[in-house]
């Protein structure tokens, strides 16, 4: 069983920006998250970190969450800049760090539908990837639902497709957690990221986000490549998720540039 969490103990105040740090809202926001037997990750992160695993009928679990969402107003924290648009798919792992304790999250890698994609993939060699990504979102400000969640992305490296739905009926459960609140805690607010760059070094990030103000949904279908593909979530397992929560905008700050780890 995981621990008792509690979101007074983890925010904290927005670190003050400087440099090139990023302001962005993330429109059409959802954690998609499966949980699948632990040795699935085997020889996909390094030593130095440990899968943050769940117990659920006496199997030992570990949590991988596919996070779509659309960059809105992406611009510098700092000064005056140009805003720009683009849609965006996180692929990550929660995981520990073992040298300071802290829980986090493996990137596996981004799709980005953006030539500003440039920039992070050959600047700072992170595992960004080129995609085109549609969303077809009707959200209905009433109920604060959406009646209409699709997401499709056409990429080389991890072609995806989902479709999502949400009703008054949606309730939150977590299994393998003492509350509603331990699950959200891990599932939404890991604020350092770790991956492999693209010369194989490890590389870091940080961000800053308030409490996410999420809400439970459901899969209708769902097809992701790079999951298949890894043998991490075979396409059979797909439309079974553990969780699946949606935000339809919230607002994160980057800390850039990201920075080579140890």
């Amino acid at each position: 069983m995981q621990e008792v969490r509690k979101f007074e103990d983890c925010l904290t105040e927005r670190p003050k920006p400087k440099g090139i740090d990023v302001l962005c809202g993330l429109k059409h926001f959802a954690i998609i998250t499966y949980a699948v037997p632990a040795e699935r990750f085997e020889g996909v992160f390094p030593d130095r970190f440990q899968l943050d695993t769940i117990q659920l009928d006496g199997r030992t679990l570990g949590l991988i969450s596919v996070v779509p969402f659309v960059d809105v107003d992406f611009t510098s924290a700092v000064f005056p800049f140009p805003k720009f648009t683009m849609g965006q798919t996180n692929y990550r792992i929660y995981i520990k760090d073992r040298e300071t304790g802290e829980r986090c999250v493996w990137f596996l890698g981004t799709t980005l539908d953006s030539w500003t994609l440039l920039v992070p993939r050959y600047l700072w060699n992170l595992p960004w990837h080129a995609g085109k990504v549609k969303f077809d979102c009707s959200f209905n400000p009433s109920t604060g639902l959406y009646e209409k969640y699709e997401m499709n992305t056409k990429s080389n490296w991890a072609e995806a497709a989902v479709e999502l739905r949400q009703s008054e009926e949606d309730a939150f459960d977590f299994p393998g957690f003492p509350d509603t609140e331990s699950a959200l805690v891990y599932l939404t607010h890991p604020l350092a990221g770790f991956y492999y760059r693209r010369d194989r070094k490890i590389g870091t990030y940080r961000v800053w986000h308030k409490e996410l103000l999420v809400k439970p949904a459901a899969i209708k279908s769902a097809k992701f490549r790079l999951l298949s593909e890894l043998g991490i979530v075979p396409e059979a397992e797909q439309c079974n998720p553990y969780s699946v929560l949606i935000e339809p905008l919230n607002e994160f700050t980057i800390y850039l540039p990201p920075k080579v780890a140890g």
